[in-house]
């Protein structure tokens, strides 16, 4: 079979994450299945129409020959994220899926302790769970959706590599005990592989927009699922603290070395089981998250802007202030929280409506956290070239720059696409393009940066 367009290439590609999500279909019926649906797409082309149109009727003629496909070929390709499957799947699938959640969730939850019996603990010098915590938690939530997807081999080995690299690389560096250096590894590290935990999600489809959006909508709502359940988490540690206190037995020990640490590694995997068993409930939620906060960060963005005018010295002699580690781990959870945010709100809209007020908010909330990333970067600089570079302000400042261009772009394309000269296809792209470069520079913090500054 010949190429096919581009654009076609990247629908099918999330035809096939969509499909590889069921129980009863495994890889090899897959690609079974995409042959088929090339193969009508190609003869649909020959006769007249145009690759879209062509997409679609081959989904739904496939439909017509395979249940799997036919709750696919209700909507149109653009709007395939809001009926995914889990909501019509038989009771044993989901039973299924539950069964492998939970015993991975407990697999995790092990993992954590196991060090335990070496000796090791969470306060311990040294810094053994900053260095290993991603690396124990993780491959259970990348298991779980390589199971889940009956993913090949080729996807399972691109996403084992770089856990196996990642123990190398926190094993083997001198990292001096509670240096930054370590720190930044351990936190980059967790940014690193859970964008690697990505293509197992999509199933090895990394070249599509849309697969890649859908991790993006994946891990908003993941964190909304674990907030929740370490709300609840909170009321339970403070019952069984009551109720313990109450017959004069002390449990935080108990609290403090199991309960905390082995139901927050398992709440990772059990989050992510529920995102894509109670899609619809979540799918309810987001549109008024991201309409309730996208005005509140606007609002702290244009208030720092005021607040950096009317104080007139954070750009000029007043750098030392943004010296301070603290206020710069601050400025930059800011700036990438409201990346975030714009990312979910995306992610949550109907890619086919028109340009409304709420696309003209965000496009103000990104305009003024690109002013508020130059007024970071202005006074970095200056403290840098002054003081000299740490390892905190080189990977603050490169994290600053990826924020600088994303969000350039990011502003100057849904400036066009609210005055309506635009597609919103492009603006998806542009911002699920920048993924791949995170994942780069969170890699050059865990590998480059420590040995340059000699593991302190």
């Amino acid at each position: 079979m010949g190429d096919l367009d581009p654009r076609i290439e990247d629908q099918i590609a999330t035809w096939r994450t969509y499909v590889s999500r069921r129980d009863a279909i495994d890889g090899r019926d897959v690609d079974e299945l995409e042959d088929h649906l090339r193969g009508q797409i190609e003869r649909l082309e020959a006769s007249g129409l145009d690759p879209d149109e062509a997409f679609l009727v081959g989904v739904k003629r496939l439909g017509a020959l395979d249940a799997l496909s036919r709750e696919f070929a209700r909507e149109h390709s653009d709007r395939l994220w809001k009926q995914l499957v889990f909501a019509d799947a038989p009771r044993e699938s989901r039973s299924r899926s539950l069964w492998l959640a939970v015993g991975l969730a407990v697999g995790a939850a092990v993992a954590v302790k196991v060090p335990a019996l070496f000796g090791m603990s969470f306060g311990e010098g040294g810094g053994f769970y900053a260095r290993y915590l991603a690396l124990l938690v993780l491959p259970f939530l990348a298991a779980y959706f390589l199971v889940r997807r009956g993913s090949r081999v080729v996807t399972i080995a691109a996403v084992g590599l770089p856990f196996v690299l990642g123990a190398v690389v926190m094993t083997t560096y001198p990292f001096a005990p509670d240096g930054a250096t370590l720190m930044l590894a351990a936190v980059h590290l967790v940014v690193a592989l859970w964008l690697v935990t990505g293509i197992a999600y999509v199933n090895g489809a990394v070249r599509s927009s849309r697969a890649r959006m859908d991790f993006v909508r994946f891990t908003g709502e993941w964190f909304v699922y674990f907030v929740l359940i370490a709300l609840g988490g909170g009321v339970l540690v403070a019952l069984t603290m009551g109720v313990f206190s109450a017959i004069g037995v002390d449990a935080g020990w108990f609290v403090a070395e199991w309960l905390v640490p082995c139901g927050a590694a398992g709440a990772i995997v059990i989050a992510a089981w529920l995102v894509e068993a109670k899609q619809s409930v979540i799918e309810n939620i987001a549109p008024v998250l991201t309409k309730l906060f996208t005005p509140l960060f606007t609002l702290l963005l244009l208030a720092f802007i005021v607040a950096g005018i009317v104080q007139g010295d954070l750009i000029g002699g007043g750098v030392e202030v943004f010296g301070q580690r603290d206020l710069l781990i601050i400025f930059d959870l800011v700036l990438v929280v409201v990346l975030g945010l714009l990312l979910y709100a995306l992610s949550a809209r109907d890619a086919l409506a028109p340009p409304s007020w709420f696309d003209r908010m965000q496009l103000l909330m990104v305009v003024a956290a690109l002013v508020v990333d130059v007024m970071v970067l202005v006074a970095m600089i200056g403290r840098i070239a002054e003081w000299g570079a740490s390892p905190n302000k080189v990977a603050s400042l490169g994290l600053n720059l990826i924020l600088f261009a994303n969000l350039a772009g990011a502003a100057w394309l849904q400036l066009r696409f609210a005055m309506r000269r635009m597609p919103f296809e492009k603006l998806e792209r542009w911002q699920t393009g920048f993924l791949p470069v995170y994942l780069a520079w969170a890699t050059v913090v865990v590998v480059v940066l420590p040995p340059v500054f000699a593991f302190e």
